[in-house]
């Protein structure tokens, strides 16, 4: 995409998660990768529903600026989610209330409840809470980031990535209705699961379609053990994905945590 429709796009991807309350005052950030070393990113401090074309930053992949304008203090996840997935072009990260309140709430999207969600986005992990603008969150999101589309951040808010920007706001928009429809079934008594056999139906429609590759069975959802659907990716097992419940440690890992269960003991 030239720079001139991404700006456009930009703004226009802002005020619908204005509008639509995925963000309020200078909440949120967004960004697309116009190529190997360019980022075009939304301002910092700016409103997303006041944003103007000439308002976006442009920078490099190392959060370099390279015009007037300065980037998002979040920069870096956009970042990290660019280096980890070169298939992804475009970013999102906002606080769509019901999507958040699980994150506040300590919970991931990863139930199988909704079909389509399991087709179109998979599970939405919970990471670990990092100070944002730090590398404590970015570290947090790294294990997560190869086998998954969108995140929730512990006490922050969620994050939704894509081949393209719509994409990507697609994905948010998922795990926002996904959060109010889980929120609002618990009201009326709870949810009711997918059965495996369905899920594994859904799992291999959804790689005949082209929606998800197979990296998505390394995603960290427990319904995919369940179904007995394998990954056959060693770090997605290693990070927690659906591959026989095997965990994989480093001979440094293993002594470290050794040392410090003998420490509690």
């Amino acid at each position: 995409m030239d720079e001139s429709s991404a700006r456009k796009l930009i703004v226009e991807i802002g005020r619908l998660l204005y509008e639509r309350s995925y963000v309020v005052s200078s909440d949120g950030n967004v960004s697309i990768r116009l190529d190997e070393n360019t980022i075009l990113a939304t301002p910092t401090m700016m409103c997303k529903g006041r944003m103007t074309e000439d308002a976006l930053a442009l920078t490099d992949m190392e959060g370099k600026p390279l015009l007037d304008k300065r980037a998002s203090s979040e920069l870096a996840m956009h970042l990290l989610i660019y280096r980890e997935r070169p298939d992804i072009k475009a970013v999102c990260h906002a606080h769509p209330p019901h999507g958040t309140a699980f994150a506040v709430a300590g919970l991931a999207i990863d139930k199988p409840i909704l079909s389509e969600v399991i087709l179109t986005l998979g599970c939405v992990p919970l990471t670990d809470y990092g100070t944002p603008s730090t590398d404590e969150l970015t570290e947090a999101m790294r294990p997560f980031v190869k086998h998954h589309n969108a995140l929730l951040m512990a006490n922050h808010g969620a994050v939704a990535y894509g081949e393209d920007l719509w994409q990507a706001f697609d994905r948010l928009e998922t795990l926002e209705h996904t959060a109010k429809i889980a929120i609002l079934a618990k009201a009326l008594g709870g949810a009711n699961d997918l059965p495996g056999d369905a899920i594994e139906k859904l799992i291999n429609i959804r790689e005949k379609a082209g929606y998800l590759g197979e990296s998505a069975r390394c995603q960290a959802c427990g319904y995919l053990h369940e179904a007995e659907i394998t990954c056959s990716t060693p770090a997605g097992r290693a990070n927690g994905g659906a591959g026989g419940g095997k965990i994989a440690f480093t001979r440094d890992e293993l002594i470290e945590l050794l040392s410090q269960a003998a420490k509690l003991s």
